[in-house]
């Protein structure tokens, strides 16, 4: 059974292009370092947007929010407005085509 991060955010007006860049210039290579890293889907409408991590397992989540999220969160800065909000998820399933 996997692990589930659920993010929620909200990009400041016209940076949306300047988040996309970084998450996938430096973000996503951070992440994909990561022990138990297994997936990320990050969706935005408008300034509003979810990104869900999946992992192996609780143990490596932890380990990510604490180690490298911080550092993450330094990295958007910038185009982030207010404070990301958490949540997890105990059990995720997923079907990939």
């Amino acid at each position: 059974m996997n692990f589930a991060r659920n993010v929620h955010f909200t990009v400041k007006n016209g940076k949306a292009d300047e988040f996309n860049r970084l998450i996938d210039t430096e973000i996503l290579p951070l992440m994909k370092k990561e022990k138990g890293f297994k997936q990320d889907l990050t969706v935005l409408t408008h300034n509003n947007g979810t990104s869900i991590s999946v992992w192996d397992d609780r143990a490596s989540a932890d380990t990510y929010n604490t180690k490298t999220y911080p550092e993450v969160l330094k990295r958007l800065q910038s185009v982030l407005e207010g404070t990301p909000r958490v949540e997890t998820c105990d059990s995720m399933h997923s079907l990939i085509y």
